[in-house]
């Protein structure tokens, strides 16, 4: 099988979209400029930072990713780096001078092993494999000029379907379920494995009793996973269950067209589809959006001409005017978060929480009575104080 197949049909698209996008377009120009001066210093970085893990210091290692090398067909010269930490982790940083490196950390090189690491690896790999790279969402979202708040939506969602991408490749290196199951249980506990008997039956009737088909965040995961996808979230657990049971898998599995709408419909639920469905709830949420987002920018009793600029990129052209009533809205804001509380679910009203948070980081100047308006909506909605803090420091890299 092709390894481009195994893409995401969703990640091809939004990816083609921001590609022709002028703030990504800028950027990329930018960071081009800068390659043209030399090596950006990535290896001198890894090589200070880091211990490179050569074929003498790690055969088994090298015959894994040789292994991942020729089930995705990628050619390019490959380093492999390990660093010191507690946590999980792993990342692929974008190539430099005709190399591509990976780094592990070093718990979980201890701790992954068989086809538990061949899933991180070839995740990894799939990152450069799809382009990934070509997205520099770190630099939009942390650039002093960050970009407007559709566009920093747009990059959000594209970076989960970008995950479900990497994921996939990852599955089919490791070409065995339990061991990706295994290697999420890890990352999602932070076990080793050493201390429990995994059983991955039980693990998946955990995923199951997260009721992931009525937008309820379920037990057994904090809320927080529904949207936040770092490392571990139980949509990516059922997308992979689609991906298994595709024909991308198994001769008698379901069609890709299948599989594609089964998984953008995981997906929706960490999307703000509200901004243009017409039910009542979507409405509240949108009104509530609104709302809250004058309120926030006017929290030190001005509003910034950058931040008018930042609502109408939101809301639309001339969405900030001359009718707009600062002070009425201020005080219809308790009316529209009851009413929002009581026409959704609380996986919605952590999406309007999120996007408010958005909405704040655009214009990259939060101050503490903006964050303290947030916090007013978030306690309201009986949303967690700490999903706010989270929200406000997504991190902006692929893993």
């Amino acid at each position: 099988m092709n390894a481009d197949d195994l893409r995401s049909r969703q990640d091809i698209e939004i990816a083609r979209q921001l590609m022709q996008s002028r703030e990504v377009i800028r950027i990329n120009e930018m960071i081009e400029k800068r390659e043209e001066k030399g090596p950006m210093g990535t290896r001198r970085r890894l090589l200070a930072t880091s211990v490179r893990m050569s074929r003498g210091m790690a055969p088994w290692l090298h015959n894994m990713t040789d292994e991942c090398i020729e089930s995705l067909a990628v050619d390019i010269p490959l380093e492999l780096y390990v660093y010191a930490s507690p946590s999980f982790n792993a990342a692929c940083v974008k190539p430099e001078d005709g190399r591509l490196f990976i780094m592990f950390s070093s718990s979980l090189l201890e701790a992954f092993e068989g086809s538990e690491l061949r899933f991180v690896l070839g995740h990894e790999l799939g990152h450069y494999l799809y382009h990934h790279h070509d997205i520099p969402i770190g630099y939009l979202l942390n650039n002093q000029n960050r970009p407007d708040p559709r566009l920093a939506l747009q990059l959000t969602t594209w970076s989960r379907y970008a995950e479900i991408s990497a994921d996939r490749a990852g599955a089919h290196c490791a070409k065995d379920p339990q061991g990706v199951a295994r290697s999420l249980f890890k990352l999602a506990s932070g076990l080793s494995g050493k201390l429990v008997d995994f059983n991955i039956n039980e693990f998946m009737q955990q995923v199951d009793e997260m009721q992931i088909e009525d937008a309820t965040p379920g037990q057994g995961s904090t809320p927080e996973d529904w949207f936040l996808t770092h490392p571990f979230s139980p949509l990516r657990v059922r997308a992979l269950k689609l991906f298994d049971n595709s024909a991308l898998v198994k001769s008698d599995g379901i069609n890709i067209d299948e599989l594609e709408a089964g998984v953008q419909v995981l997906m929706t639920m960490m999307e703000p589809s509200y901004l243009e469905g017409r039910t009542d709830t979507a409405e509240s949420m949108r009104r509530l959006l609104f709302a809250g987002a004058v309120c926030v920018a006017n929290a030190n009793g001005n509003i910034s001409e950058q931040e008018i600029a930042v609502f109408e990129k939101f809301f639309g052209e001339r969405s900030f005017n001359d009718e707009l009533n600062l002070d009425k809205l201020n005080a219809d804001l308790p009316d529209r978060v009851q009413q929002t509380k009581a026409l959704t679910t609380k996986a919605q009203r952590m999406q309007i929480i999120r996007d408010l948070c958005t909405v704040a980081r655009a214009d990259h100047n939060q101050s503490k009575s903006e964050l303290d308006v947030i916090r007013h909506i978030a306690a309201t909605l009986e949303v967690p104080g700490h999903f706010v803090s989270q929200a406000m420091s997504i991190p902006t890299e692929l893993d």
